[in-house]
């Protein structure tokens, strides 16, 4: 992959399909206007989300080169220069906000997405537990954007499962960080000098079960079956339940789980996890089940 385009991390562009929940939730996805507002809402954060990703790479390329796969990254390596990635932020941040306000309702999501992720990388990555909840508040925005941004009214079942499934992810990517780096986590990132294994472990084991708990209340609440005209929905929950524990069993075994974007288009377990869950809903809300 070409440097430039590397420093933009499109694999990453994965976590924006959360701008599109709310679509197919809310049975919106016949609705023209909704559609565009929601595609053109997806392509300003990738284009956002690559913006805070350069800016992130410039601030930590230094502690990047004691890692053993962030080395690689364009501006830590030396393959891309200083000047040529902040061109290319600004040019993805003043498009993704030209996008943003022309298609969205709601452009303070973007604005606030963008806060917040420059506080995190100016200092508040560094404060225990608080840095995995901003980095949970982002895919909360995206779902935000994708309901309120659009005109959907969000569901608090939606927001609720949303927030317990990227906690568990941001813990994840917080103990394989730990893992792979045992004797100077801290120098890379000096807020796993505040964590443990054993830590990180409850907190997987927590955010996990409520993922689950959480996902299958609301497969059988009265509220969902009379939206989606259906009690079939309960059947995805195995497909939920799976891939969490195939997930937590990569972060275990083999050492994954730093990064949910490439282990979701790497690992079959999990690519056939997210398909089957997506196959039977789209047949429970076509009224196929």
């Amino acid at each position: 992959m070409p440097p430039l385009i590397k420093l933009l991390r499109p694999h990453q562009w994965l976590k924006n399909g959360f701008v599109l929940v709310g679509l197919l939730f809310a049975h919106a996805w016949n609705d023209g206007a909704k559609v565009e507002q929601a595609l053109l809402s997806f392509v300003a954060f990738c284009l956002l989300s690559s913006a805070v990703y350069i800016f992130n790479d410039f601030l930590d390329r230094a502690s990047d080169r004691l890692h053993p796969l962030k080395r690689q990254r364009p501006l830590a390596s030396g393959a891309v220069s200083v000047n040529a990635a902040l061109a290319l932020m600004a040019v993805c941040m003043a498009a993704g906000l030209w996008l943003a306000f022309g298609a969205s309702s709601a452009p303070w999501v973007f604005l606030l997405y963008i806060a917040i992720n420059i506080a995190y990388t100016l200092g508040l990555k560094h404060v225990v537990v608080l840095d995995v909840f901003l980095i949970a508040s982002g895919f909360m925005l995206r779902l935000l954007a994708g309901t309120v941004g659009i005109g959907i009214a969000p569901s608090q079942w939606l927001l609720l499962c949303g927030l317990m499934l990227t906690l568990f992810l941001g813990f994840a990517k917080r103990r394989a960080e730990l893992a792979a780096l045992p004797e100077d986590a801290a120098g890379h990132r000096r807020v796993l000098d505040q964590y443990s294994e054993a830590l990180l472990d409850q907190f997987l084991a927590i955010t996990a079960a409520c993922t689950v708990v959480t996902y299958s209340l609301y497969t059988v609440s009265s509220e969902t079956m009379f939206l989606h005209g259906s009690n079939h929905l309960i059947l995805t929950v195995p497909f939920v339940l799976y891939g969490l524990l195939h997930y937590l069993f990569r972060l275990q075994r083999r050492g994954a789980g730093g990064d949910p974007a490439r282990e979701l288009l790497s690992d079959p377990h999990l690519i056939a996890a997210v398909a089957g869950w997506l196959a039977m809903v789209l047949a429970v809300l076509a009224g196929r089940l």
